[in-house]
């Protein structure tokens, strides 16, 4: 036993008997480095959704430019879920070898790159080509961003997820609403009005340069156990899929994706047939997405603080469940109190995004479980914005997509309630 504890103590504080061996690896903390991570992570975070809903906004005039087909246009809402699932996939790896900051500054340089040609592609192959480059850049950081969170600010998750979220939100909606006004102060040009958001993506990229070398001690804010963390963090990738929670937390992820294209997508076309006029519709629309601001923040902060994020994900399912309802009975009359509703609903992304950094114990196990949750959750998401689509044609209204919207609320807060549980993915994993 005395054998046993020498032991112990040596692994745990390496320096008891050399302590050059610490100061040799392991740097000392740089304060600089972990407000640079802070820096890096907003200027991340707004930068993961402009891309999209700046076409979005400018989609009638893209179309109108590169002669675009309708199905080819229709085709351009489905690719983000799908290159987020191609793409995530390759973070881990990615990770693994270059480390997660180099990979996500290499993602928002190719988010600026893809940003600066699409517009000037000079066709609609090279207008895909290059949005796929953006969005694979997009892709990646999605899935590091929790892993950068977890490895920086361990005993910080919720308010750095909240942070994080936050600053997602808010670049979602600040693009949806400024895109066009800035297009026409621009002169009126749509290259013009996507191209200029590839300055905020550039940015980005400059707080990650003097982080690119710190590969080695991005676990640098816990110094004390950093070779027992790097030992353990050389062990065998998990096998992720013998998790049931790495499993609900997927299907989870899948079904708010889902229920958030849609409602990107069509809640401003379901508001305008029911007699809301244009303007009035764009404007709910950008109430939903700004919902996301403030809750973004105060959830993740909220979930960590409890053994069991499940009552949570029931209260926003109940929020999104009484918003449809509104929807199919009284879309116009109570059109302001279902755009708050849905925006709440649609919350669930940060509270999944928080559980992803509480499911797994160490650095490896989030990018794994991160990688996994969200590209299965974003294969999930690719048809249900294509479905409600054809439902609304073939029944001429949106009785059926409304119902269709809320019946996959039931699994998505079944699911949710099941990810939420106090568990372990490597526990799990290993378990089984």
């Amino acid at each position: 036993m005395a054998g046993e504890e020498t032991e112990t103590r040596t692994v745990e504080n390496p320096t008891a008997q050399n302590p050059a061996v610490d100061t040799r690896r392991t740097p000392p903390t740089r304060a600089w480095a972990t407000r640079l991570v802070v820096v890096g992570i907003v200027l991340s975070a707004l930068n993961l959704r402009p891309a999209i809903t700046s076409l979005g906004a400018l989609l009638e005039e893209v179309r109108d430019g590169l002669g675009m087909s309708g199905s080819v246009a229709g085709l351009l809402t489905s690719v983000p879920p799908l290159c987020f699932a191609v793409f995530g996939v390759t973070a881990p790896r990615l990770a693994r070898r270059f480390g997660p900051a180099a990979v996500v500054c290499a993602g928002m340089a190719a988010i600026t790159a893809g940003l600066l040609i699409r517009p000037y592609a000079g066709g609609t192959a090279g207008f895909l080509a290059a949005s796929a480059l953006t969005l694979m850049g997009i892709a990646v950081s999605n899935v590091l961003m929790p892993v950068i969170v977890k490895r920086w600010y361990p005993d910080r998750v919720g308010s750095m997820t909240g942070l994080y979220s936050m600053a997602l939100a808010l670049g979602t909606s600040v693009a949806a609403a400024v895109t066009v006004p800035l297009t026409d102060a621009l002169g009126g040009s749509w290259q013009s009005g996507l191209a200029v958001w590839a300055a905020l993506a550039a940015a980005a990229v400059l707080p990650w340069l003097p982080l690119v070398r710190e590969r080695g001690t991005e676990t640098a804010p816990d110094r004390g156990h950093a070779p027992v963390r790097a030992a353990r963090d050389r062990q065998a990738p998990l096998r992720i899929t013998r998790s049931r929670t790495a499993w609900a937390l997927a299907v989870f992820f899948g079904l708010q994706a889902t229920a958030a294209y849609i409602t990107m997508g069509w809640m401003a076309q379901i508001f305008r047939d029911s007699g809301v006029p244009a303007g009035t519709a764009g404007l709910l629309l950008a109430v939903t997405m700004v919902m996301g601001v403030p809750l973004a923040f105060v959830i993740p902060r909220v979930a960590t603080r409890l053994p069991h994020q499940g009552p949570i994900v029931l209260l926003l399912g109940v929020c999104g469940l009484a918003g449809y309802a509104g929807l199919y009975f009284a879309p116009a009359a109570g059109a302001w109190a279902w755009a708050v509703l849905l925006g709440v609903s649609n919350c669930a992304f940060p509270l999944a995004l928080t559980m992803v950094g509480m499911r797994a114990r160490t650095g490896p196990g989030v990018v794994q479980l991160s990688a996994f949750a969200q590209s299965t959750g974003y294969l999930i998401s690719i048809p249900g914005p294509l479905l409600v689509g054809v439902l609304y044609q073939q029944s001429g209204g949106w009785g059926v997509p409304i119902a269709l919207m809320a019946g996959l609320m039931l699994p998505q807060m079944a699911v949710g309630f099941l990810a939420g549980r106090d568990r372990i993915v490597e526990d799990e994993a290993a378990a089984r």
